[in-house]
């Protein structure tokens, strides 16, 4: 999972010498709009739901913090 993450965001942004624990949004990686395309990419990739309530910076914020979140969805089903 981390892996697939990772590649999606190297296919839209330089990631060379991003950590899984940096502040995506902080380092420019993501705005609003890729944000929509990210949560698009989670959803159909990892056959998941993101929930409207789960949209959240936080949620989003690292690779770690899109792993945790799209592991504890997948958890729930």
């Amino acid at each position: 999972m981390r892996e697939k993450i990772k590649k999606f965001l190297a296919q839209n942004k330089n990631t060379d010498g991003l950590a899984d624990e940096d502040d995506l949004f902080e380092k420019g990686f993501v705005d609003s709009l890729f944000a929509l395309q990210l949560i698009m990419f989670l959803e159909r990739e990892f056959k998941t739901h993101i929930p409207n309530e789960l949209i959240k910076e936080d949620n989003f914020r690292s690779v770690d913090a899109i792993v945790g979140t799209v592991t504890s969805l997948q958890g729930q089903g």
